[in-house]
């Protein structure tokens, strides 16, 4: 009876044999892409912390072991990185600027510490990528750092023109992103649905649309309806002598505007900054203004639909409200 089960099973071992030799034969190998230029003015610490958590995904340095490259688990890496390289790609550093370069390591923070990257399921086959909360507090302190170089640079360079553009009124007719999302100053009559703060020591007062009010209120966001607009206004952190903390300076207008046929390569959503009190349009191109933007939101695309601050029904009204009459004293 063994020998009869052994005869069966070499059929079966056969087949199994001859599809993973015929997938391999749709094994495309993961395109070779330059390194053009490396992190610069980054301290050697946060440098190897990066290099032994993200460099893996996030260049074009890939050190993929043997089982990596076999079909059909190939697949799944090489879109990862694919991807990965699309949101930060550490050996085309050199292509971004000082602005862009901060604005990457408030983002590093962010997804580290959320636990978000690296991404649970690498961390699981590679546990040396996983990061101590001493290396998340040492990203956070650099990216606090860029911060306050970046505020002194601004402080000796353009106080003169920065004050200009305060005395400036908010224009809301002419400011209009690449990929041609406009400027909405009706924002201001939209329902407040949260508060955040981010390491830069901003604060983000975020309104939302009918269609988007509707959808949290329904808790129907998985996908957003058609319509939805969520407006984020940013503002410095000002700390008063009681110790409370409240808006200062405007710092900048995002949107998100969901269009499911109009921005199909980015998930359905459409993405827009304006800064300062001019609102200068973030990008030169309707590409970078999109991916710059997806990269990170595609992280929550299961949570919230793509938006990192979607109020619970429980209590947020009550918190808003409170922080409101805060804001009012």
């Amino acid at each position: 009876m063994n020998y009869l089960k052994q005869v069966k099973l070499i059929p079966i071992i056969l087949c199994i044999a001859t599809g993973f030799i015929i997938l391999q034969l749709f094994n495309m190998p993961l395109e070779k892409k330059q390194v053009t230029g490396h992190l610069r003015d980054v301290p050697k610490n946060i440098e190897l912390i990066l290099e032994r958590s993200c460099y893996s995904c996030h260049s074009n340095e890939q050190q993929l072991s043997f089982f990596d490259k076999i079909a059909p688990i190939s697949w799944i890496v090489n879109k990862d990185i694919v991807r990965a390289r699309e949101v930060m790609n550490f050996s085309e550093w050199d292509k971004l600027s000082d602005a862009e370069h901060k604005g990457k390591f408030y983002a590093i923070f962010n997804m580290v510490n959320a636990g978000k990257m690296p991404l649970p399921a690498y961390v699981l086959t590679y546990p040396e990528a996983r990061l101590s909360a001493n290396e998340i507090q040492i990203i956070k302190q650099y990216a606090l750092s860029l911060c306050d170089k970046d505020s002194i640079i601004r402080t000796q360079r353009h106080v003169k023109q920065e004050k200009q553009e305060e005395l400036a009124p908010l224009s809301s007719t002419t400011s209009v992103s690449p990929n041609g999302i406009k400027y909405n100053a009706d924002f201001k009559n939209w329902k407040v649905i949260g508060m955040s703060t981010l390491i830069d020591n901003t604060i983000r007062v975020i309104y939302g649309n009918d269609i988007a009010v509707k959808a949290i209120e329904q808790e129907n966001f998985h996908p957003w309806p058609d319509g939805s607009a969520v407006a984020k206004a940013v503002f410095k952190q000002i700390r008063k002598p009681d110790g409370n903390i409240v808006p200062g300076d405007f710092v900048n207008m995002q949107y998100m505007v969901r269009d499911g046929k109009e921005f199909t390569d980015t998930e359905g959503w459409g993405f827009a900054k304006f800064n300062g009190q001019a609102l200068k349009p973030t990008g030169k191109t309707a590409l970078f203004a999109q991916q710059s933007c997806i990269s990170c939101h595609r992280q929550l695309a299961e949570s919230t639909g793509y938006l990192f601050n979607v109020p619970p029904k429980v209590n947020s009204r009550k918190l808003i409200e409170h922080y409101l009459k805060t804001i009012q004293k």
